[in-house]
């Protein structure tokens, strides 16, 4: 492994330069956005990869009958761990499962939803960032899944159920997203300012 400055160490949310490795709320926003034009396939990839903080890989190999309607969720199985059995259930907006839904009348249950290359994938993410404005470090897929995981601190999620939902076997890997500065550690610096 190289001693790359850009590189992802997993072990923080800043590289070794001191540049934030995830997307803010705007720019995760923006993504959305600018996903949202794509054709469908395309544009529910994407949005697959921002409702759940999921690796590439992950929902790659997803199929339809890992959609659980019931509990509006989809069923990610976790490929960063050794025992590559691991699942996890990751909730949906309800618009969004109405969207893959559509999608499905046109796919086979034991086929993937998506057909196309990791790297396809990572080109489709890297043009919905450019077109969104990302750039720099933060600007590709793990920027995305780490920017999914400082949004659910940020909205109070229990660090136990982000674990859960990114796949970490460790609570010390989730804890990372709570060096983030928030709003409430920007209002109580704001109280110093006066």
């Amino acid at each position: 492994m190289t001693d790359h400055p850009d590189r992802f160490t997993g072990a923080d949310i800043h590289d070794r330069n001191g540049r934030r490795k995830y997307l803010t709320g705007a720019e995760r926003r923006r993504f959305r956005a600018c996903a949202a034009s794509l054709e469908a396939s395309r544009r529910d990839f994407c949005l697959m990869l921002f409702y759940t903080g999921a690796r590439i890989s992950e929902v790659l190999e997803l199929t339809p009958n890992r959609l659980d309607e019931g509990n509006k969720s989809v069923v990610i199985r976790t490929l960063k761990r050794r025992n590559n059995r691991t699942y996890r259930a990751v909730p949906l907006p309800d618009e969004f499962l109405k969207s893959v839904r559509h999608f499905l009348q046109v796919t086979d249950d034991d086929e993937r939803l998506w057909t196309f290359s990791r790297k396809t994938a990572y080109r489709i993410v890297k043009r919905v960032m450019g077109a969104a404005g990302i750039e720099g470090v933060p600007a590709c897929p793990k920027g995305l899944r780490h920017g999914f995981g400082v949004a659910c601190v940020e909205a109070n999620i229990p660090l136990p159920t982000i674990a859960k939902w990114m796949g970490h076997s460790s609570i010390e890997t989730t804890a990372i997203y709570l060096n983030v500065i928030g709003k409430e550690e920007r209002g109580l610096a704001r109280r110093t300012w006066k």
